[in-house]
């Protein structure tokens, strides 16, 4: 039998609640970022094991997800809760037309995916897909062109779920983070119908 995921639209009021989902993961492979041959538009990964794994918990690096409101203006955010038998497993935050956040580069037709989790012990459950629809088609009703997203070399398992929803790597910046060398950003798009 397969489990209920239920998923809510919410506000800024549940960031304290929100922000008690870890978002850490266990860092086992890092990714290489190359192009295809004779596709230079085109990236292809390749996966590279670690010697000794790590933990990597983004709320640490920065203030995480309590910290959002003093750095932005939430009005232009939306926030998505995940149940599963009444009790929080996950979340997801789009962000869309908000003057604030450079990564939209003043583009009205991009929706940004900020921030998803799920906690260590609902994740391969589909929870992660559940609360993706749920952002795409928040998008989609507001006429968004584009769903974006952010991630690193590092999270390997990210990197193949917005792989395997439809998202296509565009854009790669090796020195995107100064105080963390041996991160490199990637930017996922996906064309939204409609």
């Amino acid at each position: 039998m397969s489990e209920s995921i239920e998923i809510v639209e919410e506000n800024a009021s549940v960031l304290r609640e929100y922000a008690r989902i870890s978002i850490a993961f266990q860092v086992r492979e890092v990714l290489h970022v190359g192009v295809e041959p004779g596709r230079p538009d085109r990236f292809r990964l390749t996966s590279r094991p670690v010697a000794v794994p790590w933990v990597k918990d983004y709320d640490t690096v920065d203030s995480g997800p309590l910290g959002w409101a003093s750095q932005f203006d939430l009005t232009f955010w939306t926030f998505f809760g995940a149940r599963m038998n009444g009790e929080r497993v996950g979340g997801a935050v789009l962000v869309f037309r908000a003057p604030d956040v450079d990564m939209l580069g003043g583009r009205a037709d991009v929706a940004l995916l900020w921030d998803i989790r799920v906690a260590p012990s609902s994740r391969g459950r589909g929870v992660g897909r559940a609360l993706l629809g749920a952002a795409e088609a928040w998008a989609q009703s507001r006429d968004a062109g584009w769903l974006e997203v952010e991630t690193q070399n590092i999270n390997a398992p990210a990197c193949r779920f917005y792989e395997r929803n439809g998202f296509v790597l565009r854009s790669v910046d090796p020195f995107a983070y100064p105080g963390l060398p041996t991160e490199m950003q990637l930017l996922w798009y996906k064309r939204l119908a409609g």
